[in-house]
């Protein structure tokens, strides 16, 4: 077959594999965005599992230290960078136009861009574990001195990093102009569907601290081969000051990985509780304090480092204030359902399981907040079962909420909701065994990123290690699912979700002839 197919207008339009190279149809770069999320998203979740496959038991069983190290800091990388960003720019590029009644994004040749960096950006980062000295093992954070330690992988870390921000500009700068300049007639701000605008915030975070990790990551570079001393304290520099430059883009990138969250069940509550959403203007608000919250909190990352005693205080009342707006959503979201006429069809599920999760995660964090509670958590498990519980019943929660709710919409057929709430189930009891036992580990002391540890541990760490591989499992019942529904099934109708359809509608997208004023043209 050819490779150009030709409609009635003449027009040539690639096909097979050219049709998703030089895609510039939103549609199809969102599918792509989220395809390679789902790649990504094995690829980190074997990292994750050979880091709990020897933490099984107390001992060095399969890999050595190095390796280790490499893959805690690969894992957060990936799953960072590699599956959550793209799967939400996914899911921004799928559903933004629709939402806002636009034709496609505003920079559609950019919009193909953007995603083709990503596929060389991490094959970079992964070819890192085939080179000599190793992957990169001083942690995600990448701080010096460790980090300059690595062999010859340490240039193709930074040049992917670079790369990765490049996409994740580029998809921002697109948001935002689609948003700002697409919008149907009559469809104002405060019209919009919460994803759009939990999107919009999301997509100035992003324009905004991407630029402040590649400014830390290229001083990185120049100390190691440059001969410059930015952080290195025998040449008169700071490496406290890469702390400072690193959570300043890594706090606001936190909320880059949440607010999306926001926005997916924002719309998903309202659907099956068949109710407005309660508190709209509220939830705009609360996100946007979220965000410019973010900004000022950073340096609760380093209560440990030894900063005035002034710099504490505030930073610790700073944090504290984010639980505000925070509870205000949770807050709305559980009106919402208040008396609604709620069913519990899989993306119902992954979003109540999202506000239940999400909210330990969050009470986790106050307590990280506390000055002095933290000098005592600070670099334990208990760090890392807090931000787990943001991130995965969180963050990938939300994802997957969001392509049940709308793959009978991209695909035109129904899921198996039977499986769906089998994966949810499943997900849900492997995800608590798994990260609910890091608190206690971490309480009693267990410090992170080790690959053996004392003998008082073992009872956690292999409940942990046996909820790892059971969530890690739980993954292909939606990779089944998902292909499934792609190949055919049941034909979603119009009224997808028995009657709450027409609802669903008009509270996320503009009504079908994209105009809130003007009325239809009938031709």
């Amino acid at each position: 077959m050819s490779s150009v197919v030709k409609d009635e207008h003449h027009d040539e339009h690639p096909s097979g594999i050219m049709r998703w190279i030089t895609t510039t149809n939103h549609k199809d770069i969102g599918t792509l965005y989220l395809w390679f999320a789902m790649i990504m998203f094995f690829i980190g979740g074997l990292m994750a599992l050979v880091i709990r496959s020897e933490l099984f038991q107390p001992g060095l069983q399969f890999v050595d230290p190095q390796f280790f190290n490499s893959m805690t800091t690969m894992h957060a990388l990936v799953m960072i960078f590699g599956v959550v960003m793209p799967a939400f720019t996914g899911l921004a590029n799928w559903m933004i136009p629709i939402m806002v009644g636009g034709p496609d994004m505003a920079l559609p040749r950019m919009n193909n861009w953007s995603f083709w960096i990503m596929p060389f950006a991490f094959s970079m980062l992964l070819s890192t574990l085939f080179m000599d000295g190793g992957a990169p093992a001083g942690g995600w954070t990448l701080y010096p001195p460790l980090s300059l330690q690595t062999g010859d992988a340490f240039p193709f870390l930074i040049f992917a990093i670079h790369f990765m921000g490049l996409s994740s500009i580029m998809g921002a700068i697109n948001i935002v102009a689609t948003i700002l300049n697409m919008r149907a007639p009559g469809m104002t701000l405060m019209k919009m569907p919460l994803f759009v605008w939990t999107w919009l915030i999301t997509a100035f975070l992003l324009i905004a601290v991407m630029p402040v990790l590649a400014g830390g990551v290229t001083m990185l570079l120049t100390d190691k081969f440059f001969g410059t001393s930015f952080f290195n304290a025998a040449g008169g520099g700071d490496p406290v000051m890469f702390q400072h430059i690193f959570w300043f883009f890594g706090h606001p990138e936190v909320y880059i990985l949440i607010l999306p969250s926001f926005g997916v069940v924002s719309a998903i509550i309202p659907t099956f509780a068949r109710k407005p959403l309660f508190g709209y203007a509220s939830m705009v608000y609360a996100t946007a304090s979220i965000a410019f919250l973010s900004f000022i909190v950073w340096a609760h990352h380093m209560f440990t480092v030894g900063m005035p005693l002034a710099g504490e205080v505030f930073f610790m009342f700073a944090t504290m204030l984010i639980a505000v707006p925070t509870g205000v959503k949770v807050f709305n979201w559980v009106t919402t359902m208040w008396k609604g006429a709620m069913t519990f069809e899989t993306p119902m599920l992954f979003a109540i399981g999202f506000i239940v999760m999400f909210t330990i995660g969050g009470f986790s964090g106050l307590m990280l907040a506390i000055t002095p509670a933290d000098f005592q958590y600070h670099d334990t498990y208990f760090v890392v079962a807090h931000f787990h519980y943001v991130l995965v019943p969180g963050s990938i929660f939300a994802i997957m909420a969001a392509c049940y709710y709308w793959l009978p919409k991209w695909t035109g057929n129904m899921y198996s909701e039977t499986l769906g709430k089998t994966h949810f189930w499943l997900s849900t009891i492997f995800v608590n065994l798994t990260f609910f036992p890091m608190h206690f580990v971490g309480l009693a002391g267990m410090p992170r990123r080790i690959p053996d540890y004392s003998l008082q541990f073992a009872d956690y760490n292999m409940i942990a290690s046996i909820g790892a591989f059971g969530f890690g499992f739980a993954q292909l019942i939606f990779l089944y699912l998902i292909i499934k529904t792609i190949k055919g099934g049941t034909k979603a109708t119009d009224q997808v979700w028995e009657g709450a359809e027409g609802l669903e509608w008009t509270l996320s997208s503009p009504p079908p002839y994209h105009s809130f004023n003007t009325p239809p043209v009938i031709k």
